[in-house]
């Protein structure tokens, strides 16, 4: 069931809105949260996708463009994190007009998108749609906190716990200007070689 969902960007009336729905289902989201992504907006640095039904809050995602996990970082991958819905409103398709939104922005810069994705149960039907979606792991394995999980390692198994996964998207008609515009840019030789090596995730 995917009718009437809008998506729109995170306006400053949101934040509490968004801070008071979680908190009724005893998530914890601090309007400060929605605030700082605002203010990343305002920078460059965030893109925030707000989905609606019949006008009602149902849940948002964001995009970061420097991602926090170093294997996009250096190829310059943008990442989709800090997907949620509420209880409410999900299996009713708002997930994935939320990751489409993301990823059709991500397209207008980069022919890859990744995203990382939690290991516990809980987040077992994002694991299914990433991989119904074409998402496939990057080759690097676990992450906790910014750092590889290694052999012999014990520990703490919670939501820093992660997969990172990458999929291929289709080029945004801007994309393809911003293309033509850059084969004049004296360092197109090496923004060529950055994409190949973002293709090595495929």
């Amino acid at each position: 069931m995917t009718e009437n969902i809008n998506i729109r960007p995170l306006a400053e009336a949101d934040c509490e809105t968004i801070s008071a729905a979680f908190a009724a289902q005893g998530w914890q989201k601090p309007v400060e949260q929605y605030r700082r992504y605002l203010r990343e907006a305002a920078q460059g640095k965030r893109e925030i996708f707000v989905a609606e039904i019949y006008g009602q809050f149902a849940g948002y995602v964001t995009l970061v463009w420097q991602s926090d996990y170093p294997h996009f970082a250096e190829r310059n991958i943008p990442e989709i994190v800090d997907l949620n819905v509420l209880q409410l409103f999900q299996r009713r398709g708002v997930a994935s007009a939320l990751v489409d939104a993301a990823e059709e922005r991500a397209s207008t810069r980069s022919l890859v998108v990744g995203i990382g994705v939690g290991l516990t149960a809980d987040y077992g039907p994002a694991q299914r749609m990433y991989i119904k979606r074409g998402y496939l792991p990057d080759g690097h394995g676990a992450f906790s906190r910014g750092l590889p999980i290694l052999y012999g390692e014990s520990i703490r198994v919670d939501d820093a716990l992660a997969l990172y996964l990458t999929r291929a998207v289709t080029p945004h008609p801007e994309a393809g200007q911003k293309a033509l515009e850059a084969q004049s840019d004296p360092q197109f030789k090496n923004k060529l070689r950055s994409i190949q090596e973002m293709l090595e995730y495929l």
